[in-house]
């Protein structure tokens, strides 16, 4: 697929998925990264039901890093891997506030740093928390871009490099929250509705 082809697929993603935004709920950037971090391997709307109940309690870096282990689960205990995500978010928290005064930092690597962060979490903590063009590569990004020909990669990383070079620069973000939408209401991971796809037409999956 050419950039013209793949700027023909964003926009037919867009015009389908008008309201395609970050469906984490977060009032700040580090509601933000612990959200995102909660969202591993669960789903957001799973992670949206025990965040008031997180950030209640712990509202911010410095209430978190002093946080009992045992309180933290309690508040998330209904995701998936819950004991290990209460430590790490525990741990971030503490290095927020011992190396960056409690602020979360708008550094890839500084970010990358942090405990639990990898790049994807920091890639949407980029986009959606300080506003930079960033094409966060989570399960759905992954599968759907190599499905459909907007990369053919076989990991996380070379995915990402090939949809940002591929892809309009100024419309990064925007790419990542419409193929998430697509990944999520149209083409599943078992059974995709290609009868239903606003971009079949442009999929290499059909020999298009």
């Amino acid at each position: 697929m050419d950039q013209k082809t793949a700027a023909q697929v964003l926009d037919r993603l867009q015009e389908e998925y008008p309201d395609a935004r970050c469906a984490l709920d977060h009032e700040n950037v580090f509601q933000l990264l612990v959200s995102t971090m909660l969202s591993a391997q669960t789903t957001d709307k799973r992670v949206n039901m025990v965040a008031p109940a997180l950030y209640a309690a712990f509202p911010d870096a410095a209430s978190l890093a002093e946080a009992d282990r045992e309180q933290v689960e309690e508040c998330i205990h209904s995701i998936g891997l819950y004991k290990n995500k209460a430590k790490n978010i525990i741990a971030m928290a503490r290095k927020l506030e011992e190396e960056f005064g409690g602020q979360v930092p708008a550094d890839r690597k500084l970010l990358m740093s942090l405990p639990g962060v990898g790049q994807k979490t920091a890639n949407v903590v980029l986009a959606d928390g300080f506003g930079e063009q960033r094409i966060a590569v989570d399960t759905h990004v992954f599968r759907v871009a190599n499905r459909i020909g907007l990369a053919h990669a076989e990991d996380v990383k070379r995915t990402e490099e090939q949809l940002i070079r591929i892809l309009p620069p100024d419309r990064l973000t925007d790419a990542h929250h419409a193929i998430i939408f697509h990944g999520r209401q149209c083409c599943h991971a078992r059974k995709p509705a290609c009868d239903r796809c606003c971009v079949g037409y442009l999929c290499e999956r059909n020999g298009l």
